[in-house]
């Protein structure tokens, strides 16, 4: 049968596992495997922009509240600034000897950092720019949408990861390393064509060392 919803998915579950005393259960399975794909998928997929504006209005405009779906920054931008100049990153600890270190009346930030689920910008903006993120972002869960960019590419890596996880409750190890491997496959499969989608369509240029291009 096709799997191109959450309902077929938990059906196929259910028929791949063939076991009645385990109605109801494919859910908390799919579940578990998008906690994991979350955590070892790298798609091209998973990554979103997003703008919002700084709050002058705000006693700290310098926090800004993270997408809800947010994992890892992968970019920011002034889009509101010519030539929408890139911040760069510095972590916590940065940021703080940089404070310390610097007159913090710039009219515009040049670094950000991340805590929990805010960004701050550094310095402290005194103008309403309009900020651009780009980020790794969380896969859709199935529990709260039909079906999602994930299930329509490769309802093979939920199927199998499902029932991993299925037989890892189930305790039945025979099942776990078929199914573990089945989607060991998918996942380095995707991995692959996201690496390959990253680095573009057109083949690789080797070049000798030393050489220059004409």
């Amino acid at each position: 049968m096709a799997i191109s919803n959450y309902t077929e998915l938990q059906t196929a579950v259910d028929n791949w596992l063939a076991r009645s005393d385990l109605s109801g259960r494919s859910p908390e399975f799919i579940a578990l495997c998008e906690a994991k794909l979350n955590r070892d998928l790298r798609c091209t997929q998973m990554e979103r922009r997003s703008y919002t504006t700084v709050n002058l209005s705000s006693d700290e405009p310098e926090f800004i509240s993270l997408p809800t779906d947010f994992q890892t920054m992968r970019r920011v931008r002034l889009s509101s600034v010519t030539g929408k100049p890139r911040l760069q990153f510095k972590s916590g600890v940065q940021a703080d000897e940089y404070r310390y270190a610097t007159d913090n009346t710039s009219a515009q930030p040049v670094y950000f950092t991340v805590f929990g689920d805010e960004m701050e910008l550094i310095p402290t903006p005194i103008l309403a720019h309009t900020i651009e993120m780009v980020y790794r972002s969380n896969i859709p869960a199935l529990a709260s949408n039909s079906t999602n960019w994930l299930l329509t590419l490769a309802p093979d890596i939920y199927l199998y990861g499902a029932l991993m996880e299925a037989a890892a409750f189930i305790k039945e190890d025979s099942r776990i390393a078929t199914w573990a491997t089945g989607f060991s496959n998918a996942l380095d499969g995707l991995n692959r064509l996201a690496q390959e989608q990253s680095n573009g369509a057109g083949p690789l240029e080797v070049r000798v060392s030393g050489s220059s291009i004409q």
